[in-house]
């Protein structure tokens, strides 16, 4: 197994600024981002802040590209069930697994503890959300369906106004 990173091993609010300072200087120089470390007390080579400004900006150009694609699907698509929140809860789900899998131990479990607690409870009010829209929607398809009745539509006819008003395929 390969020794730890030393920029993981950094102490929280150092490593935000060193994410920080990456980000706005474009993830370049990195002699000057090691000559600040070691100023601080912590030695670690262009090198290696190079592998991790590296690792972080593909990351961080990932993340941008899925935020960009989101706003283009919620745009193109709105999402009146919640399919699309639905969707990118698995998501998240699956890249978080797969984060437990593959970091060999080298992530913060705190963190990862609560993204998955925050998922869990954002999965629980979805469901209760589209739960309540299934039933206000029955309820108006029900109320439809009884004024048509009385109306003198006829059976076809009404099924197929349920039918449109509960998006429910023919």
């Amino acid at each position: 197994m390969p020794p730890r990173s030393k920029v993981g091993q950094l102490p929280p609010d150092v490593k935000a600024w060193l994410d920080q300072a990456l980000a706005e200087n474009n993830f370049s120089d990195y002699e000057a981002l090691s000559a600040e470390l070691a100023g601080r007390g912590f030695a670690i080579s262009k090198s290696a802040l190079h592998r991790y400004g590296q690792n972080f900006e593909e990351r961080l150009s990932a993340l941008k590209v899925a935020s960009e694609q989101a706003r283009a699907v919620v745009a193109a698509a709105p999402d009146e069930e919640g399919a699309v929140n639905e969707a990118l809860m698995r998501l998240v789900q699956e890249h978080l697994f797969k984060l437990l899998m593959s970091e060999g131990g080298q992530f913060d479990l705190p963190k990862v503890a609560k993204a998955v607690a925050e998922l869990g409870r954002a999965s629980v009010v979805q469901k209760k959300w589209q739960s309540e829209v299934r039933s206000k929607a029955e309820a108006a398809a029900a109320q439809v369906e009884k004024i048509a009745r009385k109306g003198g539509l006829n059976a076809d006819t009404v099924a197929e106004i349920r039918r449109e008003i509960l998006g429910v395929a023919a």
